[in-house]
């Protein structure tokens, strides 16, 4: 089978593709031969060696993928060969087939289509356990998304809406606020052209905003930290400008914030139950045609390179996806 292989840290150009031995389920696990394969930006991390998981070398980048059961291991229940299913796991996917445990998959709607299944997983995963998790936000509470135009930025915005909530996107060209108010934002920053601070606080009369979604970090962190109101939530999702934010405490002691962590891959491991129930309710979304799950565009496998550098310069607006089958 062919697999995009990482055999040394460094950046896109390095990885290469090589031939492989199809793949043996072992017991628990299903062999699943991927149709299309979904990159994130943490892959660009990982690859790098600048991520905090770190496979053994070499590996195949990909984290989610959609794809069709083949084979079945010993003791498999709730699975049969021909099953059209997710995959998420935290490296993989960017290969023919693979083998995994069971856990890791999810079955899909019949009237889902490959390519918005498979990038299903992990931004659309991570920001319903965020929201709803660790914000427990409220209908009619306001929702400020920075980097609102990429991949979770575009989640947020969309599951936001779901559960109730004013969206406000924050990004950094109106070409990317458009996208996101398709997507349903109800209002629009440009923290290139405006003060993220005083829009925040102007757009919510001077309360100040309920919960920031972060997955972007750099300067705007701090500035959207002050712009909270009174027992605000900052979600922290990830650093996509590289910059890891400090932030000032007494500011967070005097307006009574929770700063939360959300780390979707140690929730996966540990609230498994949590997480099907989560996967369960993001496809129903996606299958209502309530979750629209932006493709920014869909790649051959062989141009790895190219999908990954669009990741990397923060180009994407959706999902950069690799077609791997067909």
């Amino acid at each position: 089978m062919k697999a995009l292989l990482c055999t040394r840290l460094a950046g896109p150009e390095d990885l290469s593709l090589a031939d492989l031995p199809d793949p043996t389920p072992g017991p628990n696990e299903a062999v699943v031969r991927i149709t299309v394969a979904a990159l994130n930006f943490f892959d660009t991390l990982i690859i790098a060696g600048r991520y905090q998981v770190k496979p053994e070398l070499p590996f195949s980048p990909g984290g989610e993928a959609c794809g069709v059961v083949e084979a079945l291991g010993e003791s498999v229940a709730g699975f049969a060969v021909g099953d059209r299913v997710i995959v998420h796991v935290t490296s993989g996917t960017c290969r023919e087939a693979i083998a995994v445990d069971t856990r890791h998959l999810t079955r899909v709607p019949d009237d889902l289509s490959d390519e918005t299944a498979a990038g299903l997983t992990i931004t659309y995963g991570t920001t319903l356990h965020a929201l709803r998790d660790r914000a427990r936000i409220q209908p009619g509470e306001t929702l400020a998304v920075l980097g609102a135009s990429g991949g979770v930025g575009l989640a947020a915005v969309e599951i936001g809406k779901i559960l109730g909530a004013r969206v406000i996107a924050c990004a950094s060209s109106p070409e990317k606020l458009e996208t996101a108010r398709q997507h349903g934002a109800d209002d629009l920053v440009d923290y290139a052209a405006d003060n993220i601070r005083e829009a925040l606080k102007r757009l919510t009369d001077g309360r100040g905003v309920d919960v920031i979604y972060d997955a972007v970090g750099g300067d705007n962190a701090e500035p959207a930290l002050r712009s909270l109101g009174w027992k605000g939530r900052y979600l922290v999702i990830g650093f996509a400008a590289g910059d890891i934010p400090k932030f000032p405490l007494n500011v967070i002691m005097l307006k009574g914030v929770d700063v939360q962590g959300v780390h979707w891959g140690a929730f996966v491991e540990r609230e498994p139950e949590a997480h099907r129930v989560h996967q369960e309710q993001l496809l129903a979304w996606a299958a209502e045609g309530r979750l629209k799950a932006r493709v920014h565009c869909v790649l051959p496998l062989s141009d790895y390179a190219e999908a990954l550098g669009i990741l990397k310069r923060r180009e994407a607006q959706g999902k950069v996806l690799l077609r791997i089958e067909g």
